[in-house]
């Protein structure tokens, strides 16, 4: 509804503030004396003489029309969807999931980058090794139902054990939180969780990103990603290198999932929903699945190069294979007995509910193994003695000659 009264007042406010007279306004537009003196009373202009007036006044058809100018919309980063003051009031909160007894730490939250001391007088040819890593799909499944903390584990466990298997010792981490909006409470349990996780790998949370972008990312998403500093001796490198025919290979237990195949056990809870609250060795499946990965670090630590490790798999996305693949020299096979492999129940349960070829799990899901140590035969004995105190350990192949890298013999007892 237009307010004729308050137009009338607008058009006669913005003649004056041009500087012009009704007559004035009359010549230009060629009209009437009485006919700008109608409009300043309350008499609308028809449509054709609204542009011109407009346009003479330097205001819009629009303003004339609302009786007012529009007021110039002021921007600022909190109406963009970042609040400046709420990001650094939650940047002290999480200041206390960042202190550390750690000596080689040189600072702390606040400046432009993590100062870390590498001086290793015990390694004469230190050498860095490097790992980026995320959660992948699970964390999609962490939002969903609850397991904030738990995902960092996840993150953390996978990135250390990456470069344990390269002989490393984990020393420092950086993590990277990407979010549509930043709550502050689930932001802390991040910290929170990634700090505890570095701690538990006797590693230390140094620094990282906090990363709010609420034009790309949806409100509710949080995408998280860490990378690992850790250092090794030059001689003391596990690469797979000293792999040679007659090793025995071990295979160290998985806890279930770990951090991997996630897609297709979203795609069988999207199809069977029932799945969801099915139980499994006393579990519910969500429970089973959400089982943060295992740690491998502090069972690994024990054992190097020197005694008898030739090389280490981290069996992740691609299964047995996709990964032992990467340590096996040329012109040697490592054979493997799935039949010796001991499937734990929630991967028996995949499979029976997906109706899933065994090729398939294999070469999605860990299926139990979920690392694998390549030793001289003759220590094998020993060092399946010695990571037992911490999981299940026990042989599933030998190194042979051959062409393939890895080659499956029998199926595995689902």
């Amino acid at each position: 509804m237009l307010d004729n009264k308050k137009i009338a007042g607008f058009i006669a406010k913005k003649r004056r503030e041009s500087g012009l007279t009704q007559a004035e306004v009359a010549e230009n537009l060629k009209v009437s004396f009485q006919a700008v003196s109608k409009w300043e009373n309350g008499t609308l202009p028809n449509i054709e003489m609204l542009v011109e007036l407009a346009e003479l006044l330097h205001v819009t058809v629009d303003e004339i029309l609302a009786g007012s100018e529009k007021c110039e919309e002021s921007f600022s980063y909190s109406k963009a969807g970042v609040d400046i003051s709420y990001t650094d009031s939650m940047k002290k909160e999480m200041a206390v999931y960042l202190k550390s007894e750690d000596k080689r730490v040189l600072n702390g939250l606040g400046p432009f980058a993590s100062l870390y001391d590498i001086d290793f007088p015990e390694i004469k040819n230190p050498v860095l090794v490097l790992k980026s890593e995320e959660p992948g799909s699970k964390q999609k499944l962490a939002m969903e139902y609850g397991y904030c903390e738990s995902i960092c584990h996840d993150m953390i466990n996978h990135l250390v054990n990456d470069i344990a298997v390269m002989g490393a010792r984990p020393l420092a981490v950086l993590d990277t939180i990407v979010c549509g909006n930043a709550e502050k409470e689930t932001i802390k349990s991040f910290v929170k969780g990634i700090s505890a996780a570095c701690r538990e790998n006797e590693c230390t949370l140094v620094g990282g990103e906090t990363s709010i972008q609420p034009q790309v990312v949806d409100r509710g998403v949080y995408i998280l990603t860490s990378s690992i500093a850790g250092i090794v001796s030059k001689d003391e490198i596990i690469d797979g290198s000293a792999i040679e025919e007659g090793d025995a290979v071990l295979a160290v237990a998985s806890n279930g999932l770990h951090t991997n195949g996630y897609s297709l056990v979203r795609m069988l809870m999207d199809r069977i929903p029932r799945i969801k609250l099915d139980k499994v060795e006393g579990e519910t499946f969500i429970e089973q699945i959400m089982k943060p990965h295992a740690p491998y670090y502090k069972a690994l630590k024990s054992v190097t190069r020197k005694s008898g490790i030739h090389g280490m798999a981290h069996i992740t996305g691609g299964g047995i294979e996709g990964n032992l693949c990467r340590i096996i020299p040329d012109s040697l096979t490592a054979e493997i007995d799935l039949s010796s492999v001991r499937p734990l129940p929630i991967f028996s349960y995949i499979r029976k509910t997906g109706n899933i070829k065994e090729e398939e799990m294999l070469s999605t899901f860990n299926c139990g193994v979920g690392l694998i140590i390549v030793a001289a035969k003759e220590e094998s004995v020993q060092i399946r003695k010695q990571i037992s105190g911490f999981y299940d350990c026990y042989e599933i192949g030998q190194i042979r000659k051959g062409n393939k890298k890895v080659v499956f013999r029998q199926h595995i007892e689902w």
